[in-house]
């Protein structure tokens, strides 16, 4: 079969590698669509994670159809469709430092366990869509680490895949307005198609006026007049979005962090103290990777907008130059033929 992999810094190929043999607990996917992930690019920048320099095999956000199933595995049948946990594979993650990656014809989940290494996904969900699943999880778990309640009012800065994803995990919980902000308009009118209430163009607008306006204002602090927000969620990764937020949070608010900043930010904790913020940061999903795959189920049209590209994987290494260019593309996902 093929396998896509990052065989030298800056370098992938697709090579050819044998089927895997399942197992008895074991069950085999024939891989049908495969999203890439911005660490994807990380890896091939750096020719490969640790111990896998020059052969770490791509892919981590699988969605496939069952085409073998082992002796002994019970709830999983021929032809059904599925996403995959990466984290749990026992030969190391999936597409992120294990033996294995989705980026290729077939994919052997090994001790395969519904609800632990995979759930099924009804097959009118388009496999471009429920290939979402393990980004969409990363989205989730920052919802979730801000514990929004029914009525919240958030703003959720970056329209990006996970800022999209956390748009609509903040509707479905029941916030009363999830804001938008972005400094590119075909993102900002993507973010109102996937259910934001309103939008914020930050290069054109004071994102702190237009919050005021748009949830009202809170109580102000030394003079300063703050919006009535409750959740500010960083997932733009900018300096910028937190120096706003954090200037703009009323007493009492959450500061949600799951967007990767690459230098450190400078923060006056003298200056916050009376505020009383609330500061969380969100990395993976350490339990929402088919916490989500329900609210994916229920609202697949929605979650459909995230992906803006699609190639096959006789393409792939064009898939991956353009999820790798900066403004190229928002969500790019690579499909297989039948």
């Amino acid at each position: 079969m093929r396998l896509a992999m990052v065989t030298a810094p800056g370098q992938t190929a697709v090579v050819e590698v044998p089927t895997p043999s399942v197992g008895p607990r074991d069950i085999l996917l024939k891989m049908r669509a495969c999203g890439i992930c911005g660490s994807d690019n990380m890896y091939i920048a750096i020719g490969g994670l640790p111990g896998l320099e020059g052969r770490t095999p791509l892919g981590h956000e699988p969605a496939g159809e069952v085409v073998e199933v082992g002796s002994e595995v019970s709830g999983i049948e021929l032809g059904d469709h599925v996403v995959v946990n990466p984290m749990v594979a026992p030969s190391g993650i999936i597409g992120s430092g294990g033996t294995t990656g989705a980026l290729a014809d077939f994919l052997l989940i090994e001790d395969a366990v519904v609800g632990t290494s995979v759930a099924i996904v009804p097959k009118h969900i388009p496999f471009a869509v429920a290939a979402l699943n393990e980004p969409m999880a990363v989205a989730r778990h920052a919802v979730n680490r801000t514990e929004p309640k029914v009525g919240d009012l958030v703003v959720v800065f970056g329209a990006g895949p996970i800022g999209l994803g956390a748009t609509i995990g903040y509707k479905s919980l029941g916030a009363a307005s999830v804001v938008v902000v972005d400094i590119i308009p075909s993102r900002l009118e993507k973010a109102l198609a996937v259910g934001a209430d309103a939008v914020i163009n930050s290069a054109e607008e004071d994102v702190v006026a237009r919050l005021i306006e748009i949830h009202g204002a809170g109580p102000s602090r030394r003079g300063k007049a703050k919006p009535a927000t409750d959740i500010f969620l960083d997932a733009a990764g900018a300096p910028s979005v937190v120096e706003t937020a954090l200037g703009a949070a009323k007493h009492g608010a959450k500061l949600g962090i799951v967007a990767v900043h690459k230098k450190p930010l400078p923060v006056d904790f003298g200056d916050l103290l009376g505020s009383e913020v609330t500061i969380l940061l969100s990395m993976g999903y350490p339990t929402e990777i088919f916490e989500v795959t329900q609210d994916i189920i229920a609202n697949w049209e929605k979650y459909a907008l995230i992906v803006s590209d699609t190639f096959a994987f006789d393409d792939v290494d064009e898939a991956l130059r353009v999820a790798a260019t900066p403004g190229a593309a928002d969500k790019v996902m690579v499909t297989f033929d039948n």
